[in-house]
């Protein structure tokens, strides 16, 4: 009887699928049928009238009109070329000033989240010949000078020179090593961190090139093994396994030890810049647009404090142009915008010391000029400034923190105007001069879309416009994302939808999974373009939901930092609060809710099962176990020390609760993770094991922290599917 009935129910649900079919597993993580097309990069020509992108076959790079859409010429072709090149494909390319030479690269070799290295070729133009700037390739960050007659490259942790003229190479540093110092590139937590790959920067003369030295010799190391089968790192690993180590600081240890130099081209001499002895970090370094003026952003080591100090590269006098505090500590917008505009006279920089993220423009001696944007709303994005008209463009979360507009403010008439606005979330990419910008638009009902438009929001043309997507969503059941509002622990409104599932009946009762990040300054709910594995359940008859909780973004620095030295305790108290909420809904059955998160989140989950016993599920993919192993730079910006906040780190671990663990509980993790550490992972295990509570893991070889490469993306996503399906 029972294999009759259990051969029926299959019936009429395949019936009901082939009429609608899901969104499975295997279309988002093997094939991807559902992730959307992407213009490849579109690269302004100086004048900002044309652009320039690789071709499909990635052998030439086109150029075409802004305005028209038509091409103007074939810049190179490969297979136009003479000379010395094992290149079949161009994976990036950098137009020198004049044009007269490309550099191109291939043979893409990943090291960290943003670092890689490649062979890099560079191209004359008008005799179509192509050369290596190195002998055995496998450069990093490689540039031309401003005026285009060198290239400057970073190998085995030094910088050198590659004259285009004579094709000679020369070295800028020579005392780079493995493991103990770097120079023009960011170690492993600088880059991470304040997201860097190059720490260097030329003059706009050409004359001169300015980088960070990284003293890593007494930051301790970490190790992880290397397995034969699968093994990206390309390290040795046979019969026994091969390693993996490298400089990582965890929280409360050593630091690189940071510096400022500068070499000059003429004298082939350096100069030290004695930025003084303190703990401190140096996000960033830029020319201002004058030839000998150097700035610096000098940041201390619990990044409260920030000092934007300009430095006469020829005589080196400093003096600190601009000091910025926070009681807390200060965001990333505040370093990572900061722009240097009109030849140098001005910077714009972005600042919440009202409260939110706003645009302010100073003068390069530090005096206010004015607040470019006000209001109780947060600017998410700085694109840059029309130097003819006055016209800043940036992105905002103004009429909501769950949409995204693009508005440009006229310094001359004081006027604000949405030039991208539709509802969902818009982003720009401008041209030089800012006379054209790329859009993107999407919303929880609309597919990406690219589109060019002139600076007013005029739009010219659509250049993808993901039909093809559009047309597969259709054949499939998609659950509609529904805004919603949810009370948090304290009683404020959180940001929230909910998903319901297919043949939704409000009379029944469903299961329901909580996804969430959590992490300071994220957003999930948003009302973007999101087609993934929350489908795959809505369709199977889950309920899904998200909800933001404390310490995320777009709602002010307050609702953002009120998690300071406390990380994981409001977050986890909001998603059980919002639990307990969900499990009050009559179609949402209170004992069957589940949680899981991913990094940030896997450790908010985690978190959430040794407080409450509101869940009877949780999975954690790559969690964070307790922020004591986790890097100084990310964790002592919202914890400070442990020497300092020992509760802090503890009392919010999930180590610490692992005794009242009552839910099923999947932990996931790869052994290659070089951000979130394997380690987090063992010490929650031991912690489990110890309390008696039973629970299943998996662990991927050598994969990092986003678990992916051949068929590991959809086998993770089976796998808790399948967990999912047998105790929710």
């Amino acid at each position: 009887m029972r294999l009759i009935t259990t051969i029926a129910a299959f019936g009429i649900a395949a019936l009901s699928l082939a009429q609608s079919p899901e969104v499975s597993v295997s279309e988002l993580y093997d094939n991807w049928a559902f992730s959307p097309e992407r213009p490849d990069e579109l690269r302004s020509t100086p004048d900002g009238k044309s652009y320039t992108i690789i071709s499909l076959d990635g052998k030439s790079i086109e150029k075409y009109s802004f305005a028209t859409g038509k091409k103007e010429a074939t810049l190179i072709s490969l297979d136009d070329l003479r000379g010395e090149s094992n290149l079949s494909f161009i994976n990036g390319y950098e137009i020198s000033a004049t044009g007269d030479f490309i550099m191109v690269w291939g043979n893409v070799q990943p090291i960290y989240r943003r670092s890689y290295t490649a062979d890099h070729y560079v191209i004359d133009v008008s005799h179509k010949t192509i050369f290596p700037i190195s002998e055995t390739g496998g450069e990093q960050e490689a540039t031309f000078s401003p005026n285009g007659f060198v290239v400057s490259y970073i190998k085995d942790n030094n910088i050198h020179l590659f004259k285009l003229k004579y094709r000679s190479s020369s070295d800028v540093t020579k005392d780079g090593q493995k493991n103990k110092i770097i120079n023009g590139i960011p170690d492993w937590v600088n880059e991470e961190e304040f997201s860097i790959n190059r720490s260097y920067a030329w003059s706009t003369d050409s004359k001169q090139l300015a980088y960070i030295k990284y003293d890593e010799t007494l930051v301790p190391e970490y190790s992880f093994p290397v397995y034969a089968a699968s093994n990206p790192r390309h390290e040795e690993a046979e019969l026994y396994p091969g390693s993996y180590t490298y400089k990582y600081p965890k929280a409360g240890e050593k630091n690189s030890k940071v510096s400022v130099h500068v070499f000059d081209l003429d004298t082939r001499t350096t100069k030290d810049i004695d930025l003084g002895k303190d703990d401190f970090y140096i996000p960033r370094i830029l020319w201002t647009g004058q030839p000998d003026q150097l700035a610096i952003l000098k940041l201390n080591r619990l990044q409260n404090k920030l000092e934007l100090i300009g430095v006469n590269t020829r005589s080196l006098v400093k003096s600190t142009i601009l000091t910025e505090t926070d009681k807390r500590y200060i965001d990333e917008p505040a370093y990572n915008e900061l722009t240097f505009i009109n030849e140098g006279t001005q910077f714009v920089m972005t600042s919440e010391r009202d409260g939110w993220f706003h645009l302010y423009l100073y003068e390069t001696n530090g005096t206010l000029k004015q607040k470019i944007t006000d209001g109780d709303y947060d600017v998410t994005a700085f694109y840059g400034v029309d130097a003819t008209s006055q016209n800043f463009y940036y992105q905002a979360a103004k009429r909501t923190p769950m949409e995204r507009e693009v508005y440009a403010f006229n310094l001359k008439k004081g006027t604000t105007t949405a030039i991208a606005a539709r509802p969902g979330t818009n982003d720009a990419t401008f041209s030089s001069g800012c006379l054209y910008f790329v859009g993107q638009h999407s919303s929880t009902k609309d597919v990406p879309t690219f589109s060019v438009f002139d600076a007013k929001g005029k739009m010219l043309r659509t250049i993808v416009s993901n039909d093809e997507l559009k047309a597969n969503v259709a054949t499939h059941f998609i659950s509609a994302k529904e805004f919603i509002k949810v009370p948090g622990a304290d009683g404020q409104q959180l940001n929230a939808w909910i998903m319901k599932p297919r043949d939704f009946d409000a009379n029944k009762e469903y299961p329901m999974l909580m996804v969430q990040y959590s992490g300071p300054n994220s957003q999930e709910v948003l009302d973007n373009w999101q087609i993934d594995w929350c489908q795959t359940l809505a369709a199977r008859g889950y309920i899904v939901a998200c909800v933001d909780p404390r310490g995320t973004g777009a709602r002010g620095s307050e609702f953002r930092k009120c998690t300071y030295c406390n990380v994981g305790k409001f977050e986890s108290d909001d998603q059980i609060a919002a639990a307990k909420y969900f499990g009050g809904l009559p179609y949402v059955d209170a004992g069957r809710i589940g949680i899981w998160g991913w990094s940030f989140g896997g450790f908010t989950s985690s978190l959430c099962l040794g407080k409450s016993d509101v869940f009877k599920v949780g999975i954690s993919v790559a969690p964070v176990t307790n922020w004591r192993f986790y890097d100084t730079v990310y964790t002592e910006r919202f914890m400070r020390t442990p020497a300092e906040n020992a509760q802090g780190y503890d009392g919010n671990s999930p180590i610490s609760h692992a005794a009242n663990f009552t839910a099923k509980y999947l932990l996931i993790a790869g052994t290659a993770d070089d951000n979130v550490h394997y380690q987090n992972q063992m010490e929650m295990v031991d912690a489990l094991v110890q309390a008696g509570k039973q629970f299943e893991m998996f662990t991927y070889p050598n994969r990092n922290h986003s678990i992916y490469g051949g068929h590991v993306r959809s086998h993770l996503y089976q796998l808790k599917l399948n967990f999912l399906q047998k105790n929710l």
